[in-house]
């Protein structure tokens, strides 16, 4: 009997030192997964084609002990600009854009191989299979009608992308070059997709005849549709879209006839000064709250496309209208699209 109280008590003593190093084993992991990153104050510098997520770098910043620095550009602008000075890169991450334009500078070796945290939960199509880019959500083309210079002008707010080549609408209608704005690219080869490329070049052809000038900024179209400069911009849908329309008398329309998209990149440049920072921006992006926030500046219906289980701002996208659309060209056919589009407007 006191054999078996010592082997009982024996085993007791066994157990108890196993699950207290067990326990400690335990607490050691999930200090090590709480430890924070600290930067030391090292700067990170975004190209980005909007500074409207300030607060997600913000946050960023503040819990990586980081600063960021912006440069405001356009996709096609940061293609040409790398290309320019031999391949140099201009900033440490790519945050935003057409993601034809990342396909592109992935083709060209300018970017970071990397596999963030989390990136398996990103849905297939929406990030680069050799992990040199990831998508944040995607980006819907529409159009912004000032309802004042409609109604001086005495034209009705159109519906359809048809509607936009009736000559009522000559000269009231701005759109960026497509080789500078990602998301025009993004109309252009979606209405390609939908319509083949007779019929859809053939329709760019009577677009173009109510175009005076496409302008060298992404921005230009929101912007001088709300000053009143022109009646109708062909603009990325967003949540700043609606706000603007809130503030200043003008309308957003998701096109009846086709809702073309395009989803926006994120990419580490290749030999960048703060590599490090930027593959820890990744993974912050990827995590479940950035997630929220990115759907709260976004508007929850691009960033769901991406990521499911984000919350935000319900934009009323009719995702029956979005085109179908051919994401493995996006980048393959950029090319030959843009050389097209150059012959078909000339200088304009």
């Amino acid at each position: 009997m006191k054999k078996i109280f010592k082997l009982v008590t024996f085993l007791l003593a066994i157990s108890l030192i196993l699950f207290g190093c067990g326990q400690k084993q335990t607490q050691q992991d999930s200090s090590k997964e709480e430890k924070k990153l600290d930067f030391g104050g090292r700067t990170m510098n975004v190209v980005a084609t909007s500074e409207k997520y300030k607060k997600l770098f913000d946050k960023f910043a503040e819990e990586t002990n980081s600063k960021v620095e912006f440069l405001s550009m356009s996709s096609g602008e940061v293609i040409s600009r790398i290309k320019a000075e031999g391949g140099k890169p201009m900033a440490d991450l790519w945050f935003g854009g057409g993601i034809d334009a990342f396909i592109a500078a992935k083709n060209d070796g300018l970017l970071e191989q990397y596999e963030a945290k989390g990136s398996e939960k990103i849905k297939e199509g929406f990030k680069d299979k050799d992990n040199y880019w990831i998508s944040k959500g995607i980006t819907v083309v529409g159009f912004l009608v000032n309802d004042s210079v409609a109604k001086e002008k005495g034209y009705e707010i159109p519906k359809k992308w048809e509607d936009l080549v009736d000559p009522k609408y000559k000269g009231q209608i701005i759109m960026s070059n497509p080789a500078i704005s990602g998301s025009n690219y993004g109309a252009v080869k979606g209405i390609l997709d939908q319509k083949g490329a007779e019929k859809g070049w053939e329709y760019w052809t009577d677009f173009n005849k109510n175009v005076d000038f496409y302008s060298k900024r992404g921005k230009d179209p929101q912007e001088k549709t709300v000053a009143g400069e022109f009646g109708i911009g062909i603009i990325p849908v967003d949540k700043s879209a609606f706000d603007a329309a809130k503030k200043n008398n003008l309308t957003v329309v998701y096109p009846e006839d086709g809702i073309p998209w395009i989803p926006e990149g994120v990419a580490i440049f290749k030999n960048s000064n703060a590599t490090d920072i930027a593959k820890a921006f990744e993974d912050f992006i990827l995590k479940p709250e950035n997630q929220q926030l990115i759907a709260e500046l976004d508007g929850k219906d691009g960033a769901q496309m991406v990521i499911d289980g984000a919350k935000g701002a319900e934009l009323g996208l009719p995702k029956d209208k979005l085109i179908k659309e051919d994401l493995a060209t996006f980048g393959s056919e950029r090319e030959s699209i843009l050389k097209k589009w150059k012959e078909l407007v000339g200088e304009k």
